[in-house]
């Protein structure tokens, strides 16, 4: 089946994830947090996928902002940094202004040239995925941004998935869904998907029953893989 459809996670393969922390550190008055930040976005982002995880086992939904911040108290206490209240507050700031990656705009602008429908499909909550699209000026290059809170679960819930299928129109083999988390992307291929795992930090290949059909190291050959 001819993909007619480019679905894309958000945070971590449009958006990167680690931008707060880095942008924080670099502010004159956070020389304390300067040596603190890359522990601080790691264990923040691990905090933030373990309890989206845990809330879908467990049917505990909740909002991805609520998660996040979760994460972010987590990681701040892990690195000795909880009594640190303008801190915390700076990071949620920045967290609503992620920066997308430097070859994110003309991907996309290149798949719409295509004629593909575009999307995102994030557990973030729609303000969230709104700020970070208009932050990153994507909007014009984007059908619709689809929020697992139309659903209430996180991924790699099937429910989740599904909503791509229902909003285009489309058949399972006609998407290609493309995520920087392993865990998502094998998801997505058990779903139906036709997938592309962005593996920007070199990761080995997790042990799950689905493995991603492509691995990228960044997005820039994406609409190679359309067959546009």
């Amino acid at each position: 089946m001819t993909i007619t459809t480019c679905i894309f996670d958000a945070y971590g393969t449009l958006f990167d994830v680690a931008a707060a922390a880095r942008e924080a550190a670099a502010e004159p008055e956070r020389e304390r947090f300067a040596e603190h930040w890359p522990k601080v976005a790691e264990h923040w982002r691990l905090k933030q996928l373990q309890y989206t995880w845990l809330r879908a086992i467990t049917g505990a939904h909740t909002d991805f902002w609520e998660v996040t911040q979760n994460g972010l108290d987590w990681a701040l206490e892990a690195n000795g940094l909880d009594g640190d209240a303008d801190l915390r507050e700076r990071l949620l700031q920045l967290y609503w202004e992620l920066t997308a990656y430097p070859e994110v705009p003309a991907m996309l602008a290149t798949l719409k040239a295509q004629g593909m429908n575009t999307a995102i499909l994030s557990n973030g909550s729609p303000d969230m995925l709104n700020g970070a699209v208009d932050s990153a000026g994507i909007g014009d290059v984007l059908d619709d941004v689809l929020s697992v809170e139309d659903v209430g679960i996180f991924k790699p819930a099937d429910q989740v998935y599904e909503l791509v299928t229902r909003r285009f129109n489309c058949a399972r083999d006609e998407v290609l869904f493309v995520s920087s988390n392993g865990w998502d992307a094998a998801g997505a291929t058990g779903y139906g998907f036709t997938t592309a795992w962005v593996n920007r930090a070199g990761e080995p290949v997790d042990r799950l029953p689905w493995v991603p059909k492509t691995i990228l190291t960044d997005l820039t050959s994406i609409p190679d893989l359309t067959g546009a």
